[in-house]
C-alpha cells in the first residue's frame, strides 16, 4: 500500500483499536439504516482542525472494506483538503462538472482501496454558498445516488459558515465530529443549533481526539453517540 494513505489508520493499520472503533461507527450509521435510507452523509464539525476530514476518510474505507461503492467528496469549496489526504489532482473536480466544463469521468479519481472514488473540490468559487445551494448541485447529488451505495461529503465547520447547513437539506444523515479539549462547548452548542435550525439529521457525534493517560502512555478515544429522537443515547466504542 502507498505512503500516501498511511495518514489514514484504517488504511495503514486496520487492526488496530482506532480502527475498530471506526467500524463501530459504521455498524451504527448502518443501523441507522433501517428506517430511513441512509446513503449521502456529510460530516461536519463546529470550527476548524477538528478532524472531520479525517474521520470522514477512516468512514469512507472501512463502508468501502464491505464491498460497497463509496464516493468521497469535497463539499468545502472555501478550504478544501480532500485532495491533499489523498495526493491526488485538484485540477478538476465538483465545480468544473457544476459549471458544464467537465464531465463526472473526466474529474473523478479512482483510489487504492477498492470500491472507493474520491471528488475534489475543482476551481475554487468565489460564491460557495450559491454554487452548494444551486439546482445543479442538487440534480448532481441525486445522479450519483444511483450509482453510489454511499456518499461522504466533507462539509466546512458549521459554526464558522452556513454551507453545511446547506448540504445537509439534501443529504441523508450529518455526523458532528466535536475535537477534544479543543472546541468550546458553546461554539459546540452553537454549531448544534445550527443543524437543527435547518433540520439537519444528526446521525451521531464523534469526540475526537481524546487523550487519556494508561500505562505511560498515550491513547486516543473515539466515542459516538447516536441519536434517538433527539434523546441522545451515549455508545462508548472503544476506550484505546
Amino acid at each position: 500500500m502507498s505512503k500516501v494513505l498511511d495518514k489514514i489508520i484504517s488504511v495503514r493499520n486496520p487492526k488496530s483499536p482506532i480502527s475498530e472503533s471506526y467500524r463501530g461507527i459504521r455498524t451504527s450509521i448502518e443501523f441507522s439504516n433501517l428506517d430511513k435510507e441512509m446513503k449521502v452523509i456529510i460530516v461536519t464539525s463546529s470550527m476548524q482542525n477538528e478532524g472531520k476530514s479525517t474521520v470522514m476518510a477512516n468512514l469512507a474505507v472501512s463502508f468501502a472494506n464491505l464491498e460497497k461503492k463509496v464516493l468521497l467528496l469535497e463539499g468545502d469549496l472555501r478550504n478544501p483538503s480532500v485532495h491533499r489526504m489523498f495526493n491526488i489532482s485538484n485540477i478538476n473536480g465538483l465545480t468544473d462538472i457544476l459549471l458544464n466544463n467537465k464531465n463526472f469521468a473526466d474529474c473523478v479519481h479512482c483510489t487504492e482501496i477498492k470500491n472507493l472514488h474520491v471528488l475534489t473540490c475543482g476551481a475554487m468559487p468565489p460564491n460557495p454558498s450559491e454554487i452548494l445551494s444551486s439546482k445543479k448541485m442538487k440534480e448532481f447529488i441525486a445522479c450519483v445516488r444511483e450509482y453510489y451505495d454511499y456518499i461522504f461529503i466533507d462539509a466546512p465547520p458549521i459554526g464558522i459558515v452556513t454551507d453545511a447547513g446547506i448540504i445537509s437539506t439534501y443529504s441523508d444523515g450529518c455526523v458532528f465530529v466535536v475535537g477534544s479539549k479543543q472546541c468550546d462547548i458553546e461554539m459546540a452548542k452553537i454549531a448544534k443549533q445550527r443543524l437543527d435550525d435547518v433540520k439537519a439529521n444528526i446521525i451521531g457525534a464523534v469526540l475526537n481526539k481524546f487523550e487519556t493517560e494508561g500505562s505511560g502512555y498515550n491513547y486516543y478515544n473515539y466515542y459516538y453517540q447516536e441519536e434517538s429522537g433527539r434523546k441522545g443515547r451515549n455508545k462508548k466504542k472503544a476506550a484505546l
